[in-house]
């Protein structure tokens, strides 16, 4: 609806996912050392009711470029949100029960990925795009106030009033081994955002393609998020059950064939099934990878790493965006969605022979 009221091509409505997407990702770099140096509180509250203020603003937008205005502040202030609030959850629960702590705080970011479709769409129809922001970012600037006092008695708890320390939190290394980490960051990131960039056009091409009405094509863009209900924590229970890089590898691999199948999706029930299909990638990918990082970095220092890893992956998906639309705009879908799957084949095979080797060298290393 915005790309018709607007008037945009598919390399413009690109830019307005990206607006959003690279502001927030180099916001996620000072806000996940701010999270580690003040405490989550204010860093989760702002990315809360600071987002639904600029919501409000977009709903006021009367040009293109004051959209992507209203974008960029709503990523400035929502990006210290993803580090701080996996921080803070991970010191409150067990190391055992990480993976299925962060896969249950998903359902909420899924949740509103599912229900605001369903909203959004017909308070669209009724009163045009920017009804949808204006209404629907009430209720988030309530629940972000609400959400601070919520934080505040665990904060009250604490000696310095703001930081969030679980007792039983053991085990953290001291140091960081970037041989493990950072073949396995590429791996997340890399297919995370090359996916991401591909589903940023599946309305249009519903639209365009499957002659899908505006409406629905809306509504089909909440099937994704909708599985994250119950795959977000059956991925935490797998990455808490059978290890990070083995599940990360595994998702990764299903996801080559996953993007290479959405540009031949001749009928729009061929779509959502595939649709399904990301919704159970994306949301086993999250909670493994962010419980893997949690796992190997010091606590002092893991809302930080949380904060470039957030970053790597706004901004790279951000970057591809536009790119992706680019392609699509000289190539069409089907070969430019072939080129991202490719690429993604790349990704994963390199960086799976670096952490096998990274853990063989572990494993030789280990006394008898």
């Amino acid at each position: 609806m915005i790309r018709t009221d607007l008037g945009l091509s598919y390399t413009e409505a690109g830019i307005i996912t990206s607006a959003f997407a690279i502001t927030g990702g180099i916001s996620q770099l000072p806000a996940g050392y701010l999270a580690d140096r003040f405490g989550p509180r204010v860093m989760v509250t702002l990315g809360v009711s600071g987002v639904a203020i600029a919501g409000l603003l977009i709903g006021l937008s009367g040009s293109y470029a004051f959209l992507i205005v209203c974008l960029i502040l709503a990523a400035i202030v929502g990006g210290g949100y993803h580090p701080a609030s996996a921080t803070a959850i991970s010191a409150m629960v067990p190391a055992q029960y990480r993976g299925r702590a962060l896969g249950l705080h998903l359902i909420g970011g899924t949740s509103s990925f599912w229900v605001v479709p369903l909203l959004a769409a017909p308070i669209a129809v009724a009163w045009g795009w920017r009804g949808s922001y204006l209404v629907l970012s009430l209720p988030a600037l309530i629940l972000g106030v609400v959400l601070y006092a919520l934080l505040g008695r665990w904060a009250d708890t604490q000696k310095a009033g703001h930081r969030i320390v679980n007792a039983e939190s053991t085990g953290a290394p001291v140091r960081i081994n970037w041989r493990k980490i950072l073949p396995f960051l590429l791996m997340s990131v890399g297919g995370a955002t090359m996916l991401q960039s591909v589903a940023a056009y599946l309305s249009l091409y519903a639209v365009d393609h499957l002659g899908v009405a505006q409406s629905t094509a809306a509504l089909l863009m909440a099937v994704t998020p909708a599985v994250g209900l119950f795959a977000a924590p059956l991925g935490g229970y797998l990455s808490d059950r059978f290890g990070g890089i083995p599940v990360l590898i595994a998702v990764s691999f299903l996801t080559i064939p996953l993007i290479f199948v959405l540009g031949i999706v001749a009928s729009v029930m061929a779509l959502i099934s595939i649709l399904v299909a990301i919704g159970l990638v994306n949301n086993t990918r999250m909670p493994t990878s962010e419980a893997y990082i949690v796992g190997n970095i010091p606590e002092q220092r893991r809302a930080t790493i949380l904060g470039l890893y957030f970053f790597a992956g706004s901004e790279i998906a951000g970057l591809m965006t536009p790119v992706m639309g680019n392609l699509i705009d000289r190539l069409g879908f089907q070969t430019s969605f072939t080129i991202a799957s490719i690429i993604v084949a790349a990704i994963t095979v390199v960086c799976s022979i670096f952490l096998w080797v990274s853990r063989r060298r572990a494993v030789n290393l280990t006394p008898d």
